[in-house]
């Protein structure tokens, strides 16, 4: 029974790195970007989520539903990261994109240091701690939520990406720019569109984070962006199944190692993973080996 529970617990935080290595997955599909600064939105969402509560306190409604405000925040910094960083150097050499992202994830962490002190801040109880009894296992209410949140917002974004008119540019535009132009897609939109959705789901992320672990740092996203990341390489960068797949096994690789190991260690196994996975199949799970165009 222990055991399953630490796959429960597993499968809590990978859903959070599968929400956030989402946003990693999207824009290196459609952009060819890796944002390293996609970690330090989940910090901005989190913050957002924290001074939102008094308000929505006041307001009669429950702390979960300072999600919104979060989603809201983190896309139109999403968006305004895309068009006053990312854009400029679309077209130039990947080694100063990268830079670039850095960069902003420098920025936005000494900012909030700086406004907000560097201090751990305590985050009240986003869910009910009434606890669940299933097959002799006992595990909390937050933990069911995040991962059947993140099964459904993985499923939407899928059908969103296949179904709609905007899902279908991106696939577009991630195949070719100038082809996409020239049927009509606005790329830079579309780009942009996709900064929002995976900065909005980084939102998400950061309150079921916060559920899980309740205090709220300005460095709190690092080491959460580069796990989502390994899970990101471990699915399969640019594949969205992929980002699920790979947040789901890195959450019950870390949450057993911890539990049966050391915690200590947990962290070396997960970057451990990413080792072996570049080594053995550098394009992930469900990558494909394509020849790259000249």
């Amino acid at each position: 029974m222990e055991f399953l529970l630490q796959i429960i617990n597993g499968l809590q935080i990978g859903s959070i790195y599968a929400l956030v290595s989402l946003g990693y997955t999207m824009v290196y599909g459609i952009a060819q970007l890796i944002n390293f600064a996609h970690g330090d939105i989940i910090m901005v969402g989190a913050y957002t989520s924290l001074f939102s509560i008094p308000i929505f306190q006041k307001m009669g409604l429950p702390i979960w539903a300072t999600i919104f405000p979060a989603m809201i925040i983190c896309a139109l910094l999403g968006m305004l990261t895309e068009k006053i960083a990312y854009r400029p150097l679309r077209n130039s050499p990947r080694i100063s994109n990268l830079i670039t992202a850095i960069g902003v994830s420098l920025f936005l962490e000494n900012i909030f240091m700086k406004l907000f002190t560097p201090n751990t801040r305590a985050f009240p109880k986003v869910f009910s701690q009434v606890s669940i009894h299933l097959f002799g296992i006992s595990f909390n209410y937050g933990s069911v939520i995040t991962i059947l949140l993140t099964l459904a917002l993985s499923i939407a974004l899928h059908l969103f990406m296949k179904n709609t008119k905007y899902g279908k540019a991106m696939l577009a535009t991630s195949e070719d720019y100038g082809a996409a132009t020239l049927v009509g897609i606005n790329v830079n939109f579309t780009i942009q569109l996709t900064f929002a959705i995976g900065s909005a789901l980084a939102a998400i992320a950061s309150v079921l984070y916060v559920s899980a672990y309740p205090q709220v740092q300005p460095l709190m996203g690092s080491m959460l962006g580069i796990k989502a990341f390994i899970a990101a390489v471990l699915g399969g960068i640019g594949i969205l199944p992929g980002a699920v797949i790979g947040g789901f096994i890195l959450g019950i690789i870390e949450s057993l190692t911890r539990a049966y190991l050391s915690s200590q260690l947990a962290d070396a196994f997960v970057f451990g993973i990413l080792i072996i996975v570049l080594l053995i199949k550098p394009t992930g799970i469900l990558g494909k080996n394509i020849k790259e165009k000249v």
